[in-house]
């Protein structure tokens, strides 16, 4: 009994001092790091001859074309963003409901796709461009052509249409959870609807608009397949003509690396966008503002104005996809290979949100609760994952995950005399630690500003009652949480389905997702069989978005 006592009153400080949640913090920091880590090592392998060359011939015009490109869908994802997410949640007109989560649609649909659906939609000889001529009295391309969407205004304008969603739902979610007497005492002292935004609802919605921009320039910077289809070469197109054209690994390793440089600002972008700007709602559930009624002219802007970013971004692309799609089911059926891998894409990616959300949660919660120059390393260094591009990213996981397995195996055998095979890489534990390494970002960002809105006094509350660190998370952090969860996990979940370079890395054999089926029939040009892959992507990440919109919604 005495011993029992001892053990108790030995863990019971260790426990209430929270030393499990920021030992686990920074563990999940170095796991997601390792990948990083092993591409330094890799760097260093590299000729000393490479950086000068670089230098001249490939990083200026590389580096020009990114800073543009992020420039340009920075302003374009914060624009679109944040005047769906207000006009949704601030006015009520025909359509508001749909739009709510219709307006999340074109985050099921991969970049490289939509690339390729509006080079084909778009093209000289194309349908729209053939009508248009024939409407304007042309004869041929030679007279009249719409401008080549194969530039960086093309390239700005598409991802900017795929990735405003990031905005859109981190705002949107601010947006919900302002209290109704704020608005409510701006308009008593005169302030007009459009004020209330500019002055009240858009800075308090500053850490949500920054979480939302940074998650899309990170996309944005990764992007390969877009930006090549449309001609921009970018650094992340820089990295894999050098490791696939050159056949240096060493030298792409490097340009990551560099890369790395552009995240961190990004990073920082975040941090000072967000400085000063804490936000959190009273220990009472606040009234959420009632919407305004608009009727006529006014309710078919709204309408239009919402519905424009849907039907290029989505619904565009989509009826291509179907059109694509019906041409090869007429012709050959069904592939019966598809329902197999629809399962494979599903069971992965749900178990790579699960353990990224739980990653996620240790994360924010430490930083939250022990602030501190080494949580809050922790939980910047854990989104560093999301400024390599997957394949690169992968290739740094193998180096680890190789010498896990080789131990693994070696001492099982000298064991049982029996070879076990590769424990991560053949079980396809390699895909999702990949997953989550390259999206702990998301987890992490948007948990965080979900906690930024929970009052510190609930905290001390919770502690004056007797409450450990477990305590307070449980019943605090985690019921008041629930939507920042939810769309985090909604992201999270749509990018594993779309993830494409990672998987066809480090997938087991004989195991095909969607995406790398995707991927097989259009580099084979059976576009039309891509385009059944591509279509089963949209449906299966249409219903999470359905339900985060459930979720995210309050009657009013």
């Amino acid at each position: 009994m005495k011993h029992a006592e001892a053990i108790s009153m030995n863990v019971l400080p260790w426990h209430r001092s929270g030393a499990g949640w920021r030992l686990a913090a920074v563990l999940i920091a170095v796991l997601v790091c390792l990948p990083i880590l092993s591409l330094v090592l890799i760097a260093f392998q590299g000729s000393a001859g490479l950086w000068p060359h670089m230098l001249a011939h490939v990083l200026p015009a590389a580096l020009k074309n990114t800073i543009v490109l992020l420039l340009g869908v920075g302003v374009l994802v914060t624009l679109i963003g944040t005047t769906t997410a207000w006009m949704v949640s601030a006015y009520d007109f025909p359509g508001r409901r749909i739009l709510e989560w219709a307006l999340l649609l074109p985050l099921a649909v991969p970049t490289y796709i939509i690339a390729y659906a509006y080079l084909d939609i778009l093209h000289p000889v194309g349908a729209v461009q053939g009508a248009l001529r024939d409407l304007l009295g042309y004869s041929s391309p030679r007279e009249f052509r719409l401008p080549d969407i194969r530039s960086m205004w093309g390239c700005i304008l598409l991802l900017g249409l795929v990735l405003y969603p990031y905005v859109y739902l981190t705002t949107r979610a601010m947006f919900l959870t302002q209290a109704a007497n704020l608005v409510e005492v701006s308009r008593t002292l005169g302030t007009r609807r459009g004020g209330v935004f500019r002055q009240v609802a858009f800075p308090l919605a500053r850490p949500a608009i920054a979480v939302g921009v940074a998650l899309a320039l990170m996309e944005t910077v990764n992007d390969i397949g877009a930006s090549q289809f449309l001609g921009v070469r970018t650094l992340t197109a820089s990295v894999y003509s050098t490791w696939v054209n050159r056949s240096d690994m060493a030298g792409a390793a490097q340009i990551s690396l560099a890369m790395l440089v552009i995240v961190v600002m990004l990073i920082l972008f975040e941090r000072h966008a967000r400085r000063n700007q804490r936000y959190a709602t009273a220990a009472q559930k606040p009234r959420v503002m009632s919407p305004i009624r608009l009727s006529g002219w006014r309710a078919a802007g709204a309408f239009g104005l919402c519905f424009l970013p849907v039907a290029l971004g989505f619904v565009g692309p989509a009826i291509y996809l179907v059109r694509e799609a019906w041409k090869r089911i007429s012709f050959a059926g069904i592939s019966p290979r598809i329902w197999a891998e629809i399962v494979n894409t599903v069971t992965v990616s749900v178990i790579a949100t699960f353990l990224v959300l739980l990653c996620g949660l240790t994360l924010a919660y430490a930083a939250r609760a022990w602030p501190g120059r080494a949580m809050a390393l922790a939980a910047r260094a854990s989104t560093l994952g999301y400024a390599v591009p997957g394949t690169v990213l992968a290739i740094g996981l193998l180096i680890p995950v190789g010498l896990f397995d080789r131990f693994w195996a070696g001492s099982v055998e000298r064991l049982t005399g029996a070879a076990p095979g590769l424990l991560l890489l053949g079980s396809g534990a390699a895909l999702v630690l990949a997953y989550a390494a390259r999206f702990m970002a998301i987890s992490t960002g948007g948990i965080e500003a979900g906690f930024s809105r929970i009052s510190p006094s609930l905290d001390h509350a919770a502690r004056m009652l007797g409450q450990n660190s477990s305590g307070v998370f449980r019943n605090i952090h985690l019921p008041l949480s629930k939507t920042a969860m939810a769309s985090a996990g909604l992201l999270i979940f749509v990018d594993c389905m779309k993830e494409l370079p990672a998987t066809l890395l480090l997938r087991p054999l004989n195991f095909e997702t969607l995406a790398t089926h995707l991927y097989g029939e259009a580099a084979r040009g059976t576009y039309e069989e891509a385009a059944i892959a591509a279509l089963l992507i949209v449906l299966i990440g249409i219903l999470p978005v359905a339900l985060l919109s459930r979720l995210g919604r309050v009657e009013t």
